[in-house]
């Protein structure tokens, strides 16, 4: 099991509330998907909530790699931090390309895979026992 050091960027409050986000924003898509409606003006707000959020996480771990803190994975951190600011952009675009219940599905997935990218970009900033 991995552990992210306290002196991490990527990991605290922002990252946090970063997940439960995507979360709340992926149960309120499942909901839509399930009663057969298309994306709605909650989830296209929640995405825009999402990414405002993804994108401080992201400045925050750019300033702290301005100011000499180096990531042990940089290769793997660097795809996982544009990923990240990339996913609720591109949930919005395909969301707004299918107006049907497919396109709460779109968002339901892509809003479940957002925690999983910053799991990730937490364990490459600090790698342990590897």
């Amino acid at each position: 099991m991995t552990s992210v050091g306290a002196d991490s960027p990527v990991d605290g409050v922002l990252a946090t509330v970063s997940i439960v986000l995507s979360l709340l924003v992926a149960v309120w898509a499942l909901v839509a998907a399930l009663r057969q409606r298309p994306p709605d003006r909650v989830q296209f707000i929640g995405l825009g909530v999402l990414e405002v959020a993804l994108l401080a996480l992201s400045v925050l771990a750019l300033i702290a790699v301005g100011g000499g803190d180096r990531p042990d994975e940089p290769g793997a951190f660097f795809g996982y931090l544009v990923t990240l600011v990339c996913l609720p952009p591109l949930a919005w675009v395909l969301a707004r390309m299918e107006p049907t219940r497919w396109g709460s599905a779109i968002v339901c997935a892509v809003c479940l895979v957002a925690p999983v990218v910053v799991v990730r970009l937490q364990q490459t900033w600090e790698v342990l026992g590897g």
